[in-house]
Parts: structure tokens; sequence; C-alpha cells
């Protein structure tokens, strides 16, 4: 046995080999972050971190935000695409999450809706700076998303952190400050704003999102907002009032520059886009056709909205001098927004539409505003397992929204805390991480069985 392998070359392929094969191959995964410098910001905050395989030199960073009830592992879980993206192009992705909570809290207007005064979206800022940091990021290709709350934080982010957010994608949320009226901190939850009930003029959507970082002069994130037009839990309205919120934001016309319509395996939508004077879109809306409040993500659209779908050391919005993107207040005048009664396509039986801009009487005009007709729902908007759940403002008994995978649906009136399952995006599902094969091992196979077959071969010659 001693003399079994006289070659040194082939006892050193072996016992790499047979490491190799021991070894198991290793992949990327969610890890939690357990020292990420939180300061200032609410103890249940905790940052999950994805950091792909390969990641490039200077990385750009996406924080996905989970819904109402759901986790970080659970919003992992909903975003494949862009974890293959991240897995191919080299991005950072992080995943707050909120134990013990039911949705993030941007209702908190001392706190989430003030520049550096704490809450969740401080928490948010922190983890970013955090992984800008140790990982070389690059401060100038930071994004948000997220999904119903997590979309109602990425709209917060975008005004009281305009200074670290370069863009964002919000889906079936509301705009920046709308869930502080009504607020009920114990649940985090506003029925006055999720029911469409809070409608503000351009002007004064636009100088509450300014007033949540005083003084701020500096590039102004552009958005993405979906959502789909029969949505039941949070009120269509809202994204006629978000339009007006972040056209007056960034300082943009009340009518669209352009619209369309696209079919995706999602939903066919009604599009608008708006150009800065630099002739680049920094706002776009989608509008479902009788989506739901648990449409899926258009993950496609929203990597390209970042420019994340390919390599690229920049991000694709040019810088804009003269003003487009800005801070400006325009749009602030007469009253001429569509409606369902003039001005643009208004709402249909169920849910508005909220339609085109229409033709404003003065000043620029309010903006689009939400035909009448608004759908009532009857969702709740759930936490997993068995415990309290949000119910929706009906009067069909508080049907569970979706299909989450634990708890029973709740029985619940409306307006009325009752037990529920997950949102359908929070999905419950964890991770589960691929696992990769190393080309370096199939190397090191290869080279054992040549070296072993050479030694065989010199032993047949010899003898």
């Amino acid at each position: 046995m001693q003399h079994r392998y006289r070659n040194p070359a082939v006892a050193l392929s072996s016992l790499c080999l047979g490491l190799l094969v021991a070894a198991p191959a290793h992949a990327a995964s969610l890890q939690q972050v357990s020292n990420w410098g939180a300061s200032g910001v609410p103890s249940y905050v905790q940052m999950h971190i994805y950091v792909p395989d390969k990641l490039a030199t200077k990385p750009p960073i996406l924080v996905s935000a989970h819904s109402c009830g759901s986790t970080a592992s659970g919003q992992m879980g909903n975003i494949p695409k862009i974890k293959a993206a991240a897995d191919k192009n080299g991005f950072i992705l992080i995943l707050p999450d909120n134990p013990g909570q039911n949705c993030w809290d941007v209702g908190a207007k001392d706190t989430s809706l003030k520049h550096d005064a704490g809450g969740d979206t401080k928490a948010v800022a922190q983890m970013v700076k955090y992984a800008l940091t140790k990982y070389n990021g690059d401060a100038s290709r930071v994004y948000a998303m997220g999904g119903s709350s997590g979309a109602m934080l990425t709209q917060a982010l975008m005004a009281v952190y305009p200074d670290i957010f370069r863009a964002g994608a919000a889906r079936a949320g509301v705009p920046a400050g709308c869930w502080a009226e009504g607020y009920n901190s114990g649940m985090q939850w506003s029925d006055s704003c999720a029911g469409g009930n809070v409608s503000k003029t351009a002007q004064q959507w636009g100088d509450l999102a300014r007033a949540m970082y005083p003084g701020y002069t500096g590039h102004r994130p552009r958005l993405q907002i979906i959502q789909g037009d029969a949505d039941q839990t949070i009120s269509f309205k809202n994204s006629a009032e978000a339009i007006k919120q972040w056209t007056n934001v960034l300082g943009l016309s009340t009518a669209p520059s352009s619209t369309d319509m696209t079919t995706t395996s999602v939903s066919t939508y009604t599009r608008q886009f708006w150009k800065n004077t630099c002739d680049y879109v920094v706002f776009e809306t989608w509008a479902g056709k009788g989506g739901s409040h648990s449409m899926g993500y258009e993950e496609d659209a929203i990597l390209k909205f970042f420019g994340l779908d390919v390599v690229s050391e920049k991000d694709p919005e040019p810088d804009c001098p003269a003003g487009g993107g800005g801070s400006g207040s325009g749009g602030a005048g007469g009253s001429g927004g569509a409606s369902s009664a003039s001005g643009g396509s208004g709402g249909t039986s169920g849910a508005s539409t909220g339609g085109l801009a229409g033709s404003a009487s003065t000043g620029g005009g309010a903006g689009p505003t939400a035909g009448s007709g608004g759908s009532s729902g009857s969702g709740v908007i759930g936490v997993s397992g068995a415990s309290t759940g949000i119910a929706g403002s009906v009067a069909s008994g508080g049907s569970a929204v979706g299909s989450g995978t634990s708890g029973a649906p709740g029985q619940s009136t409306a307006g009325k805390p009752g037990a529920g399952s997950s949102e359908p995006d929070s999905g419950g599902c964890a991770l589960v991480a691929g696992q990769s094969k190393s080309k370096h091992a199939y190397g090191a196979v290869a080279l054992g069985l040549a070296l072993l077959a050479l030694q065989r071969r010199r032993r047949s010659v010899q003898r």
C-alpha cells in the first residue's frame, strides 16, 4: 500500500480530488447581519443581505422591502429574477425585516417621515451606509423596491432620503405621507389612506414630501409606480394621488410625455411616462387592468428601470443640470385633472381607472384625480400564521387576500382585526438557495483521472 502512488503528482491530484468531492460547493445565500451600526432606530428592525459570489468592483445596492406580515426570506422568494440578475451582474440585495410588527412604520410622521429622525426609514438608510462601506458599494447607484407596505416604505424613502436613493419602484403603495392620516401605530395601519380617502392638491403633496428633508436641493429620485386598478386592499385612487405628488416633486408637467399599453405575463397595463427637461423618463405609472392587490412583480421592468438588467458602471439616468428632476413645485394651479366627470378617462363600475391627466384650467392643474366609483375592498392584510390581521374596508366579510401559505383565512367585519393568512407576495416561503457546481471541481476530477490512467500505463510498460 505504501508504494501505491509513487508519482507525487498522482498522489496530490488524488488528494485534491477527494477534498473537492467531500466539500460542498459554495453558494451565496441570504444572511442576517447582526451588527450594522444601528443607532436611534427601532430595536425590532433586522438587516438581511444577499451578496452574490461574483461581486462587481463597485456594486450597486438594491433594497427590497416586504409587505405587511411577511419576512425578509419571504420577500426573497418573491423576486427570483432579481436574485438571478444579482448573481449575474454583481449587485447587492438588502432585505430589511421587522419581526413582531405588522407593516412598516411609514405613518410615524415624527420619526420615519423626517430625515434622520429615526423609525424604519432611518434603519434602512443605515443598512445602506453599512453595505456601501463594507463592500465598496457604488453610492450613486442605490435603489429601493417593494410591494404593498414595502411600496409605501419605498415612496417614503424617496422623500425622506433623496440623498441616498437614485430611484425606486413601488407596487401597490401610497404617496409619501399619506399613511400618516389616521395612522394606527399599534398595527402600523391607516384606514383613511388605504381606503383612498386622502386627497390633496399637487402642491400640497409636493410640499409634504419636501418637508421630510427641509432645505434639500439635490437630485430627486426617479420613480416607477405599478398597481392593479381593481385593488381592493389599497385603493387605486392612491395611484392618482401619487401622480400628483411626484410630478410636483420632480418638477414635471401634470400631463404625461407619452402613454402606451403593454401586456406581460402578469397583466395588461396602461402606462404613462414623464420625461424631464433632459428628455429622460424619470417617472412612470403602470395601471394593471383588473389587477388585484397581490399582483406579481414586473421584475424585468424593474431591473431595466434601475439599469440592473446589464453590467454597467453608471446609473442609466444622465445628470440633468438644466433642472429636470429637481425639487421644483410646478403643477400647483387649477383643478382640471382627469376625473370620471371630465378631462380624462374615469371610473367605471368597480375600480376607478384614474385615466390620463386632463388639461388644467389654470396654473398647470392639480393633476389627474381618480374617478368616482372606486372599488370597495374585501381584503385582509394578514399576518403570517394566526396572528392578527387588518380587515379590509368592505362588507363581504374580510376574505383573505390571495393565498398565503400559513394560517387560516380570517372571519372579520369591516375595520375589525381578524386572523388572516399572509399577503400573497409575502408567500411565507423561505429562500431555497440553488446548489451551484464548481467548474474547478470538474477540472480536478478530469486531471486526477488522467494522471491515474498515465500511472497505470507506465506500470504496464514496466512489466
